[in-house]
């Protein structure tokens, strides 16, 4: 297999290998890194067919990890997909309603990030020990609720790290805030802003851009790197999971190998459905990739008008990890729609940055034909949370509901049939409040810890490992900080 190379979506740095790109993050010239060229799948889908998630994963990342040796790269898969989850399958795929449920949240923090987060830490170290990099590396990482949490679990005590997350103070579940809260971990360190998550995103990045301050810390023995879906090391093996999904549909008959599906994805900063952008573009028979946002509906915009504006009321809904107005990974598709233009890509960036909008060209615009944008009002989420739960006894979180209203959306309005899959993104476990709150208004007299237990009552499903006892941890993490503050805060947890 060639050795596939990365470069920047702004120019500044090209012929990168993966491990490098893995290590550094995020660019110097601020862009993000994307593969020279886009992969295409090697092995046909029938031979694909039948293989564990562990070994599907091996022959979709090497396309994008060439320099990984394959025992390299093996080790890494089979320390992720272990035991951590709570099922062999990793990602179960449900029918329910005729619709095809993608359950990417049975890791340890209930949420879809672990399918990624589970891996990076060890791509991360092996990366830095190719690299022969002696530097303490330091994961530095904003979230809108459970990048965080699943950041902290993979990192915690891996040996030549420090992970910092940010996470706005007041923007999060109370589930979410104590499963970070709680994070045991001699190298973790969680701090909550006076602010939402596109504070904590811009800080980060501020941080990372901050030439000075990259350079006294790398006079200190540290580097800087992302846990973020910025990091092309989270995104190549969000990849994996659309091909899990498809064969899993071609096994049980409800598919012909080829036949097309289309995908739905509750999104906020764009990576998740980028990876199945990226599938599509491996040759996984993707049709329509349906991006569903919540009332924070800058995504639905920018696809049905070309123009990106985030100069807009920032709304905290039920669906906090959805809750942002910065799509950090769009500037990958940009790129790409652009004819991997940098110089029109780092344009529009700067316009974003300097003028809080921008807006594509037409001959951009045709090349979003895969895509469709929709949205969700808080009322249809909690609607079809309570209508699904009727009809099928299947419960489901608030971002998993917004893509399931985008489709019935959808489908009212194209009649396209094609089977789907929906990304569920997380527990239910995780938003009890609005979820049993959907179901029966008799449970909004309860607290979130409450609702744990009456849940599980009500579907009659085990209270997972991961949150199980979470309101009788203890607290370490109290620190609060003011949005401007976060490189101080930095430099103090370094000393």
């Amino acid at each position: 297999m060639n050795l596939l190379k990365y470069k920047s979506t702004r120019g500044g740095q090209s012929d990168i290998s993966a491990s490098y790109a893995i290590v550094q993050g995020i660019a110097k010239d601020g862009g993000l890194f994307v593969p020279e060229t886009l992969p295409k799948l090697e092995n046909s889908l029938d031979e694909l067919k039948g293989m564990t998630y562990q070994e599907l994963a091996y022959h979709i990342m090497k396309h994008f990890l060439t320099d990984f040796t394959e025992e390299e790269l093996k080790g890494c898969i089979d320390k992720a997909y272990d035991k951590k989850f709570d099922t062999s399958k990793i990602a179960p795929l449900v029918n329910k309603d005729g619709v095809y449920f993608l359950e990417l949240f049975h890791g340890p923090t209930l949420a879809f990030k672990d399918m990624a987060l589970s891996i990076l830490p060890h791509l991360l170290t092996t990366a830095a020990k190719k690299l022969n990099i002696e530097k303490e590396i330091v994961i530095l990482t904003a979230t809108s609720g459970d990048t965080g949490k699943a950041a902290l679990e993979g990192f915690a005590d891996v040996e030549g790290t420090r992970i910092i997350v940010f996470f706005p103070q007041d923007g999060v579940s109370e589930v979410q805030k104590r499963q970070m809260t709680t994070q045991v971990g001699e190298n973790t360190y969680v701090i909550g802003i006076k602010g939402n998550f596109d504070d904590a995103q811009n800080g980060v990045k501020e941080i990372f851009g901050d030439e000075e301050f990259n350079q006294y810390l790398n006079e200190n023995n540290y580097m800087l790197s992302s846990a973020n879906s910025i990091n092309i090391g989270r995104l190549v093996p969000q990849v994996v999971y659309y091909f899990y999904a498809y064969l899993q549909m071609a096994e049980n008959n409800d598919i012909a190998l080829g036949e097309q599906v289309n995908v739905v994805v509750p999104t906020g900063n764009f990576g998740n459905i980028l990876a199945a952008y990226y599938a599509k573009q491996m040759g996984l028979p993707i049709g329509k990739l349906i991006c569903a946002s919540n009332d924070n509906k800058v995504l639905y915009d920018f696809f049905n008008t070309g123009k990106y504006d985030k100069d807009r009321e920032f709304i905290l809904t039920i669906s906090p990890s959805m809750d942002i107005l910065i799509s950090s990974n769009l500037e990958r598709l940009i790129y790409q729609i652009a004819g991997e233009d940098a110089n029109k890509t780092k344009e529009l960036m700067d316009n974003l940055k300097a003028k809080g909008h921008y807006e594509i060209d037409p001959s951009m615009k045709e090349k979003l034909a895969d895509f469709y944008g929709g949205f969700a009002s808080q009322e249809d989420t909690l609607l079809r949370i309570k209508e699904l739960f009727e009809s099928t006894g299947y419960l489901i979180d608030t971002h998993t509901a917004v893509a399931y209203a985008v489709y019935k959306d959808y489908v009212n309005k194209t009649k396209d049939t094609t089977k789907t899959v929906i990304a569920s993104t997380a527990s239910p476990y995780k938003f009890t409040t609005s979820v049993m709150g959907a179901v029966d208004k008799k449970y909004e007299a309860f607290s979130d810890f409450e609702l744990i237990e009456k849940m599980s009552e009500l579907t009659k499903i085990d209270i997972p490992e991961g949150i199980k006892d979470i309101d009788k941890r203890p607290v370490l993490h109290t620190k609060v900080c003011e949005k401007n503050e976060m490189k101080k805060v930095v430099g103090e947890i370094l000393k």
